[in-house]
C-alpha cells in the first residue's frame, strides 16, 4: 500500500493534523509538532496526545504512514558546542514529542558544517548526535532527509547518507528519507527513464533500500545539480510528472509516507486524487 499524503498543519494543537490530512484525502502526512521558527514549546498536554492518538485510529493513519518533521533551527552538526548541544537537546525534545504521541520516526537534515569544520567532521558530529538521541528515546527513529546541498548543508550525496548510518549504533533506529526535489538539485536526473534507474541504483547500492522509511514527493523550480531548493508542484516543474507515476507503480516504495511538499496546498487534493489512481 501506498501511503500518501501531504505535510499538513498543526495549527490549534497535532491532533488537528490527522484532521487536516483526511479532508484532501489523504493516507498518511507530516506534521511538525512544534513551531518549527521556535527553539522551545509548551509541552504536549494529555489532551493534546490522547486526541491526536485517537485521531489517527478513527480515521484510520497507521503510525507507519506519519513522518514528523524536526525544526529548521536544528543543526546536529553544527561546529560551535553551545550551539551544538543546543540542537542537540532541541532534538531530543522532538524524540521524546514523538515518543509520547506513538509515532514511530522523526524526520530531520543531517546539518552543516558552516566552513568551520570539515564535511567529515561535520558527519561525525550529526551520527554523534543521533547516538545520543536514540540513547535518551525509545521507539522512534531517526530519519535523515537528503538535502538539495545549498551552502554548506550536507546530505546531498547519498553517500553522506551511508556516512552517518555507518557510524550510527542501533542501525534498526535510522533510516532515510529521499526528496524528489532535493535529489534533483543534488545532482540525481530522476527527470528521464535512465536518470531514475540509475539514481535508485545507486541508491541501494550506497544507502540500501531497507533504510527507506519516506519520501518528499516534490517537482523543482530548479535546474539538476544547481545546489538550490525551490519546491513545485507535480508536472511543472523541471522533473515532470514520470517519476511520480514510476514510483507509485514501484512496489519498493510501499509501505512508506509519501508526503507532498508543492508549494500550492489547494492543489493537495487533486495531486493526491492522481497519484491513488495511479498507484491503483
Amino acid at each position: 500500500m501506498k501511503y500518501i499524503g501531504a505535510h499538513v498543519s498543526a495549527a490549534g494543537g497535532v491532533q488537528n493534523a490527522p484532521l487536516n490530512a483526511d479532508k484532501i484525502g489523504a493516507t498518511g502526512f507530516a506534521l511538525f509538532t512544534k513551531n518549527q521558527r521556535r527553539w522551545s514549546a509548551k509541552p504536549l498536554t494529555e489532551e493534546n496526545i490522547e486526541q491526536f492518538k485517537k485521531n489517527c485510529r478513527e480515521l484510520d493513519f497507521p503510525m507507519e504512514a506519519v513522518l514528523p518533521h524536526d525544526s529548521y533551527l536544528i543543526n546536529l552538526g553544527h561546529p560551535e558546542k553551545e550551539k551544538l548541544e543546543k540542537s542537540r537537546n532541541a532534538f531530543y525534545d522532538e524524540m521524546n514529542r514523538c515518543e509520547q504521541l506513538g509515532i514511530r520516526m522523526l524526520n530531520f537534515h543531517p546539518g552543516s558544517h558552516l566552513n568551520k569544520i570539515t564535511p567529515e567532521e561535520c558527519i561525525g558530529r550529526i551520527a554523534e548526535s543521533v547516538n545520543l538521541a536514540l540513547e535518551r528515546s525509545k521507539g522512534v527513529t531517526a530519519v535523515i532527509e537528503n538535502t538539495a546541498g545549498q551552502g554548506t548543508n550536507l546530505g546531498y550525496r547519498f553517500e553522506h547518507l551511508a556516512a552517518i548510518i555507518d557510524q550510527v549504533e542501533e542501525k534498526e533506529r535510522v533510516g532515510v528519507c529521499i526528496d524528489t526535489a532535493h535529489a534533483f538539485a543534488g545532482g540525481y536526473d530522476l527527470s528521464t527513464d535512465q536518470g531514475f534507474d540509475q539514481t535508485f541504483e545507486e541508491f541501494e547500492s550506497v544507502v540500501g533500500f531497507e533504510y527507506l522509511r519516506g519520501m518528499h514527493l516534490n517537482d523543482s523550480k530548479k535546474e539538476l545539480a544547481s545546489r538550490v531548493d525551490r519546491h513545485e508542484c507535480l508536472g511543472d516543474g523541471l522533473i515532470g510528472w514520470k517519476p511520480f507515476e514510476r514510483i507509485m507503480k514501484d512496489d519498493r516504495f510501499d509501505g512508506i509516507p509519501l508526503v507532498l511538499e508543492t508549494p500550492e496546498p489547494d492543489r493537495w487534493p487533486e495531486e493526491i486524487e492522481k497519484l491513488n489512481s495511479i498507484a491503483e
